[in-house]
């Protein structure tokens, strides 16, 4: 018999014809709903085809201490097999399109994608001649997929391809992970969850709306929430395709695109839907959020700071982390779209679950504008090759829609998107109904002692900066008593919850005196929070009126003003384009007071914010992989980084974590042990992390790093670095 698997507890084998007719049924159920079940089939069949090999087959004999007369003992030969089924595909010249569409995929299937170098270079290997020959393959569905998706346009169908390589090589790797953890594994196995339906999740929903609206007073402000809410309901029975809730901040977007997604996935037939956002801490939050009302059985948070691998327990949720088979996703964008164009297994294992799905991609305007035109790509391929729909939600709505005109002279022009359906009609002028406060410009540029006076002249105040290093700067010009609260990253999360709670607790207790905080752009987003008075650092159009948003929120002040400030020092890199954009956008402020919240006015803020982006497509996507051939996997996974410097977290000493911090240590990894840890995190860039090491003040305990010292953790302002403070405004 050949061998694939040898179950090291029972001593059974699993022969290589039943891993391979297991795996081909996985695939070809995956790719059913896109018309491609008969190649994944047969991609399954020979994805381990290399196993016939003599010197593997020894060699795994040999790990289960199988004795067998017919094998040699295993000597250390080159025991590698993925590359076998490839060369073989690729020797055969009856079988072009299959080359195309699993080649890679079956030659990366443990290692991941290669780029087509080493691809050449491996398909030249040769092939042992115990290896048995390809079966008769009498006929493909690939060229009716070809007719169907693309209508014969080769040119479309090359720029696209990448998107469907990976997606056919998720369908293989899922496929072979689950048929090999079903026969090593069983009980684990059994844990995953077999079958979920979005129509029983509705009610539940409804539900909350309905206790919502009994305990809700029938304000403007919260009529417009319920005008919003039923709007997207009416609109969820659309065709798949591309959507836009462009609402102003504070109109309950939230919820009302929760809505709108799970009537359209009941609709249009989508089997889950993907909430990504670009901050961990506001996940988290959502997550909670959606749990509260769909249970946490049916809601799945999945980012960077939640590694599956590195996790022992065996749970449903932990192991849905590693494929998105789940009702509801709640994730980051960087983990979305990293693993869209990454090359590994593990990553890109996920990929076949956004087949049929819905994608809210919500605060879409902070998308990286550097790696925005394959972004838009991707999701316009996943859009056509699978049957995608996607919300973009925000309260600044970018110019990526393909009817944007440009600048003159603009040689760098982002291709958008056609046709995004725009869910609230424009006649309704939210940016005027919804308006609560005025923005003033402040003249002169001011330092932060000045700034620190001003905000003092105010009873309850927030000022937003740009930086971590502004925020600290500014706070510590402040008086030195309670009057006075920071907030920034360099707290953990348990930390800013506990400081933000208590901001509310004061902003709803009329006698609990002078309220000043200084916060960086994290109260911007996902923070119901309403102050009389909000400052703004110069910044971005659609920096600055999602700080406004925290302004009169709930509108009881008849009158009430958001300020734009000046520090100095004038920020540079990304924000200072922002700032030279938003400038140029209102005519350098000649032409008296602007209208800030108008949406005309958003959409022409981005398009000079656009021109003055160097480029769109940073990690050079077009060259490595819309070609067609000669594709550079592993080189554009590589390249393409929504954040340069990820850094790293640390545990700080605060709350809970010095207890939750021991159970780990001692070898409890488990999944909610890491989320419970994790809200005692910190975020700091390499260099800092690097310095924090050479110092000693890190210990790594099964893949988390622990501050143990309190003297690096201060209960006002955060983690202390020397005074190295950091410069990002976004973490993963």
């Amino acid at each position: 018999m050949i061998i694939a698997h040898v179950n090291p507890l029972t001593g059974e084998t699993q022969s290589l014809e039943a891993h391979s007719i297991g795996v081909a049924r996985y695939a070809s159920g995956f790719t059913e709903s896109f018309g491609l079940s008969h190649t994944a089939f047969i991609m399954g069949l020979l994805h381990d085809k290399g196993k016939e090999r003599a010197t593997f087959q020894s060699y795994i004999r040999a790990q289960a201490g199988i004795e067998d007369d017919e094998y040699p003992p295993y000597n250390y030969e080159d025991k590698q097999h993925a590359y076998i089924g490839a060369a073989l595909l690729q020797g055969d010249s009856r079988h072009t399109a299959l080359r195309m569409l699993a080649g890679y995929q079956i030659m990366g299937h443990h290692t991941g994608m290669p780029d087509y170098t080493d691809f050449e270079k491996k398909i030249k290997c040769e092939i042992p001649p115990e290896i048995s020959p390809l079966p008769e393959i009498k006929h493909l569905d690939s060229t009716n997929f070809f007719v169907k998706k693309y209508n014969g346009d080769q040119t479309a169908f090359l720029k696209d391809y990448h998107h469907l390589a990976r997606v056919l090589y998720s369908c293989l790797v899922d496929a072979d992970f689950l048929d090999t953890e079903s026969f090593m594994s069983p009980q684990k196995f059994q844990l995953r969850r077999k079958t979920y339906n979005l129509e029983t999740l509705l009610p539940l929903l409804d539900k909350h709306f309905v206790k919502m609206q009994q305990s809700c007073a029938k304000t403007p402000l919260n009529i417009i929430r319920n005008n919003i809410l039923q709007k997207c309901n009416e609109a969820a029975g659309m065709p798949t395709g591309f959507f836009m809730l462009d609402v102003p901040t504070g109109t309950g977007k939230t919820l009302s695109s929760i809505s709108w997604a799970i009537r359209h996935a009941i609709a249009r037939g989508k089997k889950r839907i993907i909430y990504a956002i670009p901050y961990t801490s506001v996940v988290t939050q959502t997550a909670n959020v959606l749990s509260e009302i769909f249970g946490r059985e049916n809601v799945l948070e999945h980012h960077s700071a939640i590694n599956s691998e590195e996790l022992t327990e065996n749970s449903g949720v932990k192991l849905a982390t590693e494929n998105w088979d789940y009702p509801i996703i709640v994730t980051t964008n960087v983990q979305l779209f990293q693993s869209i164009f990454s090359n590994k297994p593990s990553k890109c294992r996920k990929l076949h679950n956004l087949v049929e799905s819905v994608l809210v991609l919500d605060e879409v305007h902070t998308l990286p504008h550097q790696h925005m035109q394959p972004i838009l790509d991707a999701l316009k391929a996943y859009n056509k090759l699978f049957e995608l729909s996607v919300l973009f939600c925000t309260a600044s709505m970018p110019a990526i829609d393909k009817s944007s005109e440009w600048t003159d002279g603009q040689s760098n022009e982002l291709d958008g998107i056609e046709n995004i359906t725009s869910i609230v009609p424009e006649e309704w002028e939210l940016h005027k109904t919804t308006r609560r406060c005025d923005i003033e410009l402040l003249p002169s540029p001011m330092s932060c002692d000045k700034l620190a006076q001003k905000l003092c002249t105010h009873e309850r105040v927030l000022c937003v900066v740009n930086t971590r290093k502004d925020a600290k700067a500014v706070f510590d010009s402040l008086p030195d008593d309670s009057t006075s609260i920071h907030l920034s990253r360099m707290m953990c999360p348990a930390h800013i919850k506990q400081k933000i709670n208590e901001i509310k607790h004061r902003l709803h207790n009329a006698g609990s005196g002078p309220l000043r905080v200084v916060a960086t752009q994290l109260i911007e987003a996902g923070v119901d929070i309403d102050f009389p008075a909000v400052y703004r650092q110069e910044s971005g159009l659609d920096s600055i009126l999602q700080a406004a948003g925290r302004c009169n929120r709930e509108g009881k002040l008849s009158q009430a003003t958001a300020y734009v400030f000046r520090l100095a020092k004038k920020p540079f890199g990304d924000i200072g384009r922002a700032c030279d954009a938003l400038n140029a956008t209102f005519g350098y402020f000649s032409d008296g007071i602007p209208d800030w919240h108008s949406p005309s006015k958003m959409h022409e803020y981005f398009v000079q914010r656009y021109a003055r982006c160097a480029t769109f497509d940073k990690a050079n996507i077009k060259t490595l992989l819309y070609r067609g051939r000669d594709l550079m996997f592993a080189t554009a996974a590589s390249e393409f980084k929504l954040i340069e410097d990820a850094g790293a977290s640390v545990i700080v000493n605060f709350g809970d974590s010095q207890s939750l911090m021991e159970q780990w240590k001692k070898g409890e990894v488990t999944y909610s042990l890491r989320k419970q840890l994790l809200q005692y995190s910190v975020n700091v860039n390499m260099r800092s992390f690097n310095a924090l090491m050479v110092h000693g003040a890190v210990e790594e305990f099964n893949g988390l790093y622990f501050i143990n010292s309190d003297k690096y953790y201060s209960h006002k302002s955060g983690l202390i670095l020397d005074n190295v403070w950091l410069e990002e405004t976004l973490i993963i």
